[in-house]
């Protein structure tokens, strides 16, 4: 007669994850109005960045199980990203945010253009091919 051995898990135990998924902040119910930014509270970072029409989200749902819920009414929640950093979660309009982006990416085609008629007027010799 065989006999069949089966294995429990054992209840109440957290489940374990890839090392590749776990380390990684995620938000949850974003609004789909509005581009989100983990912002590390460095020099001035979050200062700078509420100027340019971010706002602090008060209401952040991470999927992280980082998140300081110890904080008074009022106050900006904080997110621990490792060395005794912590970071806040930020939010701007998406159309904001895409105009932001256009416009980088508008200076940076005028400066490749540049660098391209730069090195073709300077080319010695040899050939210049740029794609």
């Amino acid at each position: 007669m065989t006999r069949e051995l089966t294995t429990k898990s054992p209840s109440g135990r957290v489940r374990r994850q890839k090392l590749g998924v776990r380390n990684k902040l995620s938000l949850k119910e974003r609004d789909p109005n509005y581009h989100y930014r983990i912002v590390n509270d460095v020099e001035g970072r979050i200062d700078q960045l509420t100027e340019d029409g971010w706002e602090v989200v008060r209401d952040a749902k991470v999927g992280d199980k980082r998140i300081e819920n110890s904080t008074g009414v009022g106050a900006i929640p904080t997110i621990s990203v490792g060395q005794g950093m912590k970071a806040v979660v930020m939010r701007i309009k998406k159309e904001w945010y895409d105009e932001d982006r256009a416009a980088e990416q508008a200076q940076i085609t005028a400066q490749e253009q540049q660098m391209r008629q730069d090195a073709r007027r300077s080319a010695d010799y040899g050939n210049i091919e740029t794609s």
